[in-house]
């Protein structure tokens, strides 16, 4: 706590104060090719301007293609000389993850890093396209799918240039604030028990338990990818839309723990790009140094299990 309050780096050197710019100073990206979820606003968008700084070709993947555009020309604008795409992706339709991934495809580009950025927040209970509960929809099962659909593309990448590829989850603190069972295999649409924050730490349980997972099957097949999970940190964004009061309130009691989106943005640059972190699997960061998530975060039966309702559900709404 005091760490994180004072910004005092911790072992890899870096600590809550340092920004995304700093943690990937004098890093040459120009041979990579990153998919960023969500990059048209907040975090994601500040990622996306920084790996295009460092030189990276950075596709965003946007639901809204006005903000997308928008960010396009504010990266350039910094930048005239980055490599930015931009494709439309709705996560919380999996007929719209497939497009995205085969219009991906269609670039005929390598894909280095994937960056599942993208989320809700403590929004009302909705059904997402496919008929999931939205924040479970979204946050997870939309980039389990991405992540399934793109992993080929990555092998293919990383065994043909020999560069190692790297898939980052955004996860969040808030997985310790889940329902008792920690995922709610039965009860993922029951909205008579639906809790809004709950529902918001089961999904980002989730996000933690699929890269432990998808970590431990790609280190059995020998593959040069690694899996990893972040914290931002505490920033206000776009996704306190459903929650003004609420995080208004938190931010008065605990504002020392707030960063801005520079530093909210540092994790997710640390783990995709530092070179510090070649090889390195399976892990959960927080202010750019490894950290021990919950109890059920490293449940591998718990990961199991959510992998194959997962796949389940994918398989379910495309009537397989």
């Amino acid at each position: 706590m005091l760490r994180l309050i004072t910004g005092i780096p911790g072992p890899s050197g870096f600590g809550s104060a340092s920004t995304a710019e700093q943690v990937t100073q004098g890093i040459d990206a120009s041979n990579l090719t990153a998919i960023i979820t969500g990059g048209a606003s907040g975090i994601g968008l500040e990622v996306a301007r920084v790996l295009a700084l460092r030189g990276a070709h950075v596709i965003i993947a946007a639901r809204n293609m006005d903000a997308a555009r928008e960010a396009k020309e504010l990266i350039l604008k910094g930048n005239n000389i980055a490599r930015v795409d931009i494709l439309n992706l709705d996560l919380g339709s999996l007929k719209s993850v497939k497009a995205f991934a085969d219009d991906f495809k269609a670039l005929h580009l390598p894909l280095n890093i994937l960056i599942n950025n993208a989320g809700v927040m403590f929004c009302p209970f909705q059904l997402s396209k496919d008929g999931y509960e939205m924040q479970f929809a979204t946050n997870h099962l939309g980039h389990f799918y991405l992540t399934n659909l793109l992993l080929d593309k990555m092998k293919e990448t990383a065994k043909v240039t020999g560069v190692q590829g790297r898939i980052v989850n955004l996860s969040s603190v808030a997985h310790l604030y889940t329902y008792k069972e920690g995922i709610r295999f039965d009860m993922v649409n029951d909205e008579a028990g639906y809790h809004e924050k709950m529902a918001y730490g089961q999904s980002k349980l989730a996000n933690l338990l699929h890269a432990n997972e998808l970590s431990r099957r790609l280190r059995e097949e020998g593959t040069n990818i690694t899996v990893n999970s972040v914290h931002p940190g505490i920033i206000w964004t776009n996704l306190m839309r459903h929650s003004v009061l609420f995080s208004k309130i938190m931010k008065l009691f605990t504002w020392m723990l707030w960063k801005n989106v520079h530093q909210g943005a540092a994790t997710t640059c640390y783990v995709a790009l530092h070179p510090d972190l070649k090889g390195v699997t399976g892990k959960y960061f927080l202010d750019c140094n490894e950290y021990e998530p919950s109890e059920l975060a490293r449940d591998e039966a718990l990961g199991r299990k959510l992998w194959d309702f997962s796949e389940k559900l994918v398989n379910a709404a495309q009537g397989k």
